[in-house]
């Protein structure tokens, strides 16, 4: 979109608002709908806007829904045509964003760029009043949000993203919209995590689906960010490589010192040191320790005697150390009895 359209789209939004509330006859309820809806500025309560006029919050609620009710009718009988040529391009829009989403996304996407919190208002105030957008209103467990109306009303659509949430958490684990478009009955993957994003209850990270308390999905800390990287790469990292990686990533509050991210994964029983700087998760099968601890594990799950070769080749397996340091425990630690040529087996009494 180039700037030209950037700025008639901007106008278009404003413009529209203004037909709308022209054909509010007084002045004060132009003021509670500007008020109520945040049109000019923040929006306001019922009572902040009850105190403001002299009437009870009882009265700014009837007010406000009998003027919504009127100009939905205006609306209807061809009187403020603009509202029905911007909902027809904001349908448009939904249907591009798999038919539902939260209103800061539809307004960004409707102007091409980040919207204000003015323009996320106009542009929740005109779905508000379009025939063929429902909304859904923000709450501790949804985003405000509009979608076109043949997904349903709020109540169907609510059940909808719940149905979603539901079956994340019974997964147990992250999972992508397209893997969970082969288990739910939806038209689209994108229609699933369209639903999913405006739910307060979920997250998602390259595309992969969560709780949101769930740090593979919504990392928070530095911990959680190092976790999320040395999974996503599938084997051991340097810790200059993961603080590389997290700087690179589209985490939040990404900006930490490699220091301080040495520092975590020494902290973390979840990272186990295999090298010089170099960490793998414990959930690879790796396990915390010493070279002679290792070496004592490995013999005592063989419960056998074996070749120093096999001893260096499992070790080799678990820790990113040299050949020589292996030998040199094995030589060395008493508990290691040698008991053929170069055949080794654990002395607990040692």
């Amino acid at each position: 979109m180039n700037e030209t359209t950037k700025t008639e789209q901007e106008s278009v939004l404003s413009s529209v608002i203004k037909d709308i509330l022209s054909n509010v006859s007084q002045e004060r309820e132009k003021e509670i709908i500007s008020r109520r809806f945040g049109l000019y500025d923040r929006k306001e309560t019922l009572e902040q806007i009850g105190d403001m006029l002299g009437i009870t919050r009882e009265r700014v609620r009837q007010l406000e829904k009998a003027i919504l009710v009127r100009l939905r009718l205006s609306i209807t009988d061809g009187n403020i045509p603009s509202v029905v040529d911007i909902e027809k391009e904001l349908t448009s829009h939904l249907s591009e964003m798999g038919r539902i989403a939260r209103v800061q996304d539809l307004a960004s996407h409707f102007l091409g760029r980040q919207a204000t919190p003015i323009e996320k208002a106009h542009t929740a105030f005109i779905s508000e009043l379009a025939q063929n957008i429902t909304i859904i209103n923000e709450n501790d467990d949804y985003y405000q949000s509009a979608a076109i109306s043949s997904l349903g009303d709020e109540k169907t659509i609510k059940t909808k993203i719940e149905e979603i949430v539901k079956f994340i958490k019974k997964h147990g684990q992250p999972i992508t919209a397209e893997e969970m478009h082969k288990k739910l009955s939806y038209e689209h993957p994108s229609n699933i995590a369209a639903l999913a994003s405006t739910s307060k209850k979920l997250a998602q990270l390259k595309g992969n689906w969560g709780l949101i308390k769930w740090p593979t999905v919504n990392p928070k800390n530095i911990r959680d960010k190092i976790f999320v990287i040395l999974e996503d790469n599938g084997k051991p990292m340097h810790f200059s490589d993961i603080s590389k990686a997290i700087k690179d990533s589209d985490f939040k509050r990404k900006n930490v010192t490699t220091q301080a991210i040495h520092n975590e994964l020494i902290k973390d029983s979840r990272f186990i040191l295999i090298g010089r700087g170099i960490y793998a998760l414990g959930s690879w099968g790796y396990s915390r320790g010493t070279v002679s601890d290792i070496i004592a594990d490995i013999l005592r799950e063989a419960g056998e005697p074996l070749h120093r070769d096999e001893i260096v080749r499992r070790v080799l397996d678990k820790r990113r150390v040299k050949e020589t340091t292996i030998l040199l425990n094995l030589q060395s630690k008493p508990q290691f009895k040698r008991t053929a040529k170069a055949t080794y087996i654990l002395d607990e009494k040692a």
